[in-house]
């Protein structure tokens, strides 16, 4: 997750969130989630903002839950953190402080599976990673991406692409952004001191060196400024979060996603994980729960119930190559 994303949510979200601290509603089994006393469904995709979020549910695996370190099993108790504070991933109800989101979802399916009643509390994006180091958390879910430097202090189990989109108005004639000459020329806007930004002034350092037009950069404090911005044809396309992104494209239907890139850049595919404290042997059984979750179908389910079935993974796995190291 980019910096400038958080401190956006957090300005927004952070307070009510920090409030928000217990167990999750033992919701019932259901394939869909219905849309009950709130919902935000002007676009193609409705999504239920209410308290009572009739989470899609899984059951628990006798094997799986088995091999869950005996210290949390003996509690019982899955207690998770998160801090992105921003749709789809993590955020308030509409009685603004029941957490919920995509990754509460995951989160939940993941205790269904072994056994544990889930717990989830919101904190600090720092606070998450001393949380999780310390074994305060089992585990932070938070579209945290592995890195090379993450994965000497934590373990990961991945459940996620890390996804950049690019995003157009609905009614643009743009169809496809893909590689730098398809930018050439444009308006886009970018979050600075991103990762996109760095891809994005890559980009157009290739273009300007092939001869094509620059690309015009356009910069906002606010992402919904960015919206409007869209809306108004103040800039062609939007290089941002996947996530937000198609979350945003979905539900408001006024904009289209035209490309996904890679979080990581062009030579690696970067994956989002469950986070965990290194060595105490939780990562494996999360990565199995996930794997039974993808087999049944639950876990697509839970994607597309939040407009990101284009960030599915086929498979969890433990501590994969990750971002590399910074030079």
């Amino acid at each position: 997750m980019s910096s400038a994303s958080r401190l956006a949510a957090l300005t927004v979200s952070a307070l009510l969130l920090l409030a928000a601290c217990g167990t999750v509603p033992g919701d019932a089994a259901t394939d869909a989630a219905p849309v009950s006393r709130g919902s935000a469904e002007s676009g193609a995709l409705k999504i239920n903002t209410s308290p009572e979020q009739d989470r899609i549910r899984a059951q628990k695996v006798e094997a799986i839950a088995a091999a869950v370190p005996a210290e949390i099993r003996a509690k019982g108790e899955f207690l998770v953190g998160t801090s992105t504070f921003e749709p789809p991933l993590s955020f308030v109800a509409d009685d603004n402080v029941t957490p919920i989101g995509v990754e509460e979802d995951i989160a939940s399916l993941v205790a269904d599976v072994l056994g544990l009643k889930l717990r989830i509390e919101a904190t600090s994006w720092e606070n998450l990673f001393l949380a999780v180091r310390s074994g305060k958390y089992a585990a932070g879910f938070s579209n945290i991406t592995v890195t090379e430097e993450r994965k000497d202090i934590y373990d990961f189990a991945t459940y996620r692409l890390d996804q950049l989109a690019w995003e157009v108005p609905k009614d643009s004639t743009i169809t496809s952004i893909a590689k730098p000459a398809d930018v050439a020329g444009l308006s886009v806007a970018v979050g600075s001191g991103t990762n996109q930004e760095k891809i994005l002034l890559g980009w157009d350092e290739q273009n300007r060196a092939a001869g094509l037009k620059p690309v015009q950069i356009q910069y906002y404090k606010q992402v919904a400024d960015t919206h409007l911005a869209l809306k108004s044809g103040r800039i062609q396309a939007y290089f941002g979060p996947n996530p937000t992104s198609a979350y945003h494209a979905a539900v408001s239907g006024d904009t289209k996603i035209v490309g996904t890139y890679s979080g990581a850049g062009p030579t690696l595919q970067g994956l989002i994980a469950a986070m965990t404290q290194k060595g105490n042997g939780l990562a494996k059984p999360i990565a199995d729960a996930l794997n039974a979750l993808i087999k049944d179908g639950t876990y697509a389910k839970v994607l597309a119930r939040w407009g990101l079935s284009n960030e599915a993974v086929p498979e969890s796995l433990v501590n994969p190559p990750g971002l590399p190291r910074e030079q």
